[in-house]
């Protein structure tokens, strides 16, 4: 069995299931009747299918953040070091913190990679210096403080709807006021946050619910928070099964003055998944994901001669997702449970 190729008892997703997961990137909480039209499949169906795919773990949607979320919370790549033989039993304990929204071991020079987000930078050092460290397995910590976040992965999208399709599930452009508001994040949101990355197509009705207010009320701050820059949704799915085995990241130094054209460039590439400035000697982490290893060196091939001015200086393949944004994962990409990032909570072990 060569890298990035599944057992054969994995069962993959199917090119039907694929359809239907694109068709939700674009339009995450679109009705099953909207969906159906487009797909040209009793709206039944759609959602039987969908039912039948995150009872499984093999998608679901979730939150994502918006740009203005970035400006009122400090995020960071965080290579953590672990003692022989610890690597999983960290993982696991990692994988129940809020903080720790995304978890991956890696093929490279540390083992594990997280992505970390605390509501400031005060907390975020308090986290990686103080408490991280004491965590059993834990030998060194690294901390790379994102200044800014060129995409993220919720906008990443597969290549399985026709152009017709496309443009039909395509959202119009969120018309946003002059003066679009306060955007910090309330106890309320918080709450509903929490319900929303559990379920990202939750009905207005149930949320209101769950949390004893309006219906009114939680419509309106969703729309809100959406107008707001603040709360994305996204639709996610166990990659290895669907077709995107491989993950891989590059860390590299790019002059700061080039920076912006080249961060903005990369993130149109259909493999960027995650793009962002970072602190440290190498400036810049692009995250992809492929179809096979083979993908890695035609891909840093093509950033190497399109860009003169990158210099990738490592790339590391993931082994393994443990956690996905705040979704936790088996070894095939599946969910099996959920810990919604609270960031904005004091950071504890």
């Amino acid at each position: 069995m060569r890298p990035g190729e599944m057992p054969e008892t994995a069962k993959t997703l199917s090119e039907d299931d694929l359809v239907l997961i694109h068709a939700l990137q674009l339009r995450p909480r679109a009705s099953w009747t909207e969906l159906g039209r487009v797909l040209g499949v009793d709206p039944v169906t759609v959602a039987r299918r969908f039912g039948r795919l995150t009872e499984q773990g093999l998608a679901w949607v979730g939150l994502s953040p918006g740009p203005r979320m970035f400006d009122q919370v400090c995020l960071s790549f965080a290579q953590i070091d672990c003692a022989p033989g610890a690597a999983a039993s960290v993982a696991r304990l990692l994988g129940g913190h809020p903080h720790m929204v995304t978890l991956e071991r890696s093929a490279g020079g540390h083992d594990i990679l997280a992505t970390v987000a605390t509501r400031d930078l005060a907390a975020l050092s308090r986290y990686t210096l103080d408490l991280l460290p004491h965590v059993p397995g834990v030998t060194a910590v690294h901390a790379r403080i994102v200044t800014h976040m060129f995409t993220e992965g919720g906008r990443w999208r597969i290549a399985a709807l026709a152009p017709e399709q496309r443009a039909r599930l395509t959202a119009p452009p969120v018309v946003r006021s002059p003066r679009p508001g306060p955007s910090d994040v309330t106890a309320f949101d918080r709450a509903l946050l929490d319900r929303l990355a559990h379920d990202g197509r939750a009905s207005y009705q149930a949320l209101a619910t769950a949390l004893g207010v309006s219906l009114s009320t939680v419509k309106r701050r969703v729309e809100q928070l959406i107008r707001l820059d603040v709360l994305r949704f996204r639709c996610d799915f166990a990659r290895p099964l669907g077709g995107w085995p491989v993950a891989i990241t590059f860390w590299a130094r790019v002059p700061p003055a080039d920076l912006p054209s080249i961060g903005h460039a990369l993130i149109r590439l259909p493999e960027t998944r995650n793009c962002a400035a970072v602190s440290g000697p190498h400036n810049l982490v692009v995250q992809a994901s492929l179809h096979s290893v083979d993908d890695a060196l035609r891909l840093e091939t093509g950033l190497a001669t399109g860009h003169p001015g990158l210099d990738i200086v490592d790339r590391v393949i993931t082994l393994r997702h443990d956690k996905l944004l705040g979704r936790l994962l088996d070894p095939y990409g599946r969910s099996v449970g959920v810990v919604p990032p609270d960031i904005w909570a004091e950071p504890e072990i």
